[in-house]
């Protein structure tokens, strides 16, 4: 069968940087920046982001254009006789089935809020009411039963459509609306009045929160956020250099690929800080900050409820973009171990991940008195737990081990694959960072990750 292809090199990136742009960016992005003191935080997950995403995202994209497979078989084209790295591409897949299993359910929470923002539900509403709507929303299995399967049906007929038809023709109608939005709500956030506080806290350095928090507490912060926004690790971006040509040289379309996620992630902030600041609200209000602080802001905001309903949809897309390529991921998977049509897989792939998505579902109300880590501590968090704390830096160090030792594909190979073609490509003395620095900083991530986690309750 031959392998599918995407149609333009901005289908790619748009794909990639899709993939890579979502919830992480627009929710967990500016809560981490309030709580890690604004600008300085910014700087250094930009210095980190350059020094640690970009080399494992090439990384990435030369392993599967050099094999052409889906990461549940690309580790045996270019592995040696008799060693073991294959393990890693059933590993794969099931990283990205389990980030599946919770991140369709928030796909449609996203969703939700775009209705009830749209229905008028938050007007009127004082912060105890958003919340109280926040946890009966949470409780109706019924209602996130019906948005989980919206999201499931929606990736799963993109992905139907094939790769050209489907999934790149629909992302990039979907990305380009996403940063369309993003500039038009920033630009009305920027201008309220009393925002320039705001932008002050977000974009001038600041010592004295960062002597608050704790320079190393900010520095950490900042490297697990410039790793986790680009979901490296579980093959989520192999797939899409398995469909790449070799006129592009794949440094610089992972510094292509990484400047749209930074900017999508630093144009939220711009959304979300002054409106913090006009409105009184605090900027470290952390993860409830987008479900249960912002719809209380827009309700203070001229035309509130247009710009709220505005925002959930790019949230919405922000979510959905992630699902289509995570889904495409698991399908080629599925396609390459079974040899079945894409019809055929798509079918039984979404049938598969409705299932698996509804014990996250039910977490919240049918599940609730299961509490993996105690505390109010939810399923959830436990399949959260796996792939962000284990599958996703463990997998990320496999990929860097194997591009860069005598024991895996070797360097070599990696860099004839990698600066293939024409533009920016990786130099003689980046070697060392990649050899040495890059797996030095996965494992301080992967160790700091479970050091910090906490286990009692979240």
């Amino acid at each position: 069968m031959a392998r599918d292809r995407l149609g333009s090199r901005l289908g790619f990136i748009l794909l990639s940087a899709g993939c890579a742009i979502g919830i992480g960016n627009v929710w967990k992005f500016p809560w981490m920046v309030g709580q890690y003191g604004g600008a300085i935080f910014v700087l250094i997950y930009i210095a980190c982001l350059i020094v640690l995403g970009i080399p494992v995202m090439t990384m990435e994209f030369a392993v599967g254009r050099a094999a052409q497979k889906s990461p549940s078989l690309m580790f045996q084209q270019l592995e040696k006789k008799g060693s073991k790295w294959h393990w890693h591409g059933i590993v794969c897949l099931m990283g990205c089935v389990l980030l599946m299993m919770f991140y369709t359910n928030v796909s449609g929470w996203m969703m939700q809020y775009f209705v009830k923002t749209a229905s008028g539900t938050f007007e009127g509403l004082g912060t105890a009411g958003v919340n109280a709507e926040f946890n009966a929303m949470l409780g109706d299995a019924t209602w996130q039963t019906i948005f989980m399967a919206i999201t499931v049906i929606i990736g799963i007929v993109v992905c139907m459509l094939g790769v050209q038809k489907g999934l790149e023709r629909v992302t990039k109608v979907m990305m380009v609306a996403l940063l369309v939005l993003m500039v038009v709500i920033a630009g009305n956030s920027i201008f309220l009045e009393g925002g320039s506080e705001g932008l002050k806290f977000y974009l001038i350095p600041n010592v004295e929160s960062v002597k608050k928090t704790g320079i190393f507490n900010v520095i950490v912060a900042a490297m697990n956020q410039a790793f986790f926004t680009l979901s490296l690790g579980i093959g989520s971006m192999a797939i899409f250099g398995s469909y790449l040509g070799k006129d592009r040289a794949l440094l610089g379309e992972a510094v292509n690929v990484a400047v749209l996620d930074t900017f999508v992630a630093f144009t939220s902030g711009l959304i979300i800080f002054p409106a913090c600041f006009a409105y009184g609200i605090n900027p470290g209000a952390g993860p409830a900050l987008i479900f249960q602080t912002l719809p209380s802001v827009f309700n203070h905001m001229p035309l509130g409820r247009l710009w709220g309903t505005l925002f959930f949809v790019f949230m919405s897309f922000a979510a959905l973009s992630t699902v289509l390529a995570v889904f495409e991921n698991i399908i080629a998977c599925v396609m390459d171990l079974t040899k079945w049509g894409r019809k055929k897989t798509c079918i039984i792939v979404g049938i598969g991940m409705f299932l698996l998505s509804m014990p996250c579902v039910l977490g919240y109300n049918l599940l609730s008195d299961f509490k993996p880590f105690g505390g109010s501590s939810s399923i959830l968090d436990l399949e959260d737990f796996i792939v962000s704390n284990l599958l996703l830096p463990i997998g990320a160090l496999i990929f860097t081990l194997f591009c860069v030792t005598r024991y895996g594909w070797g360097w070599k190979n990696f860099i004839a694959e990698a600066n293939t073609g024409k533009g920016l490509k990786v130099r003689p003395w980046m070697r060392w960072v990649m050899t040495i620095v890059v797996p030095i900083i996965i494992a301080i991530i992967f160790v700091m990750g479970l050091v910090t986690f906490n286990f009692t309750g979240k």
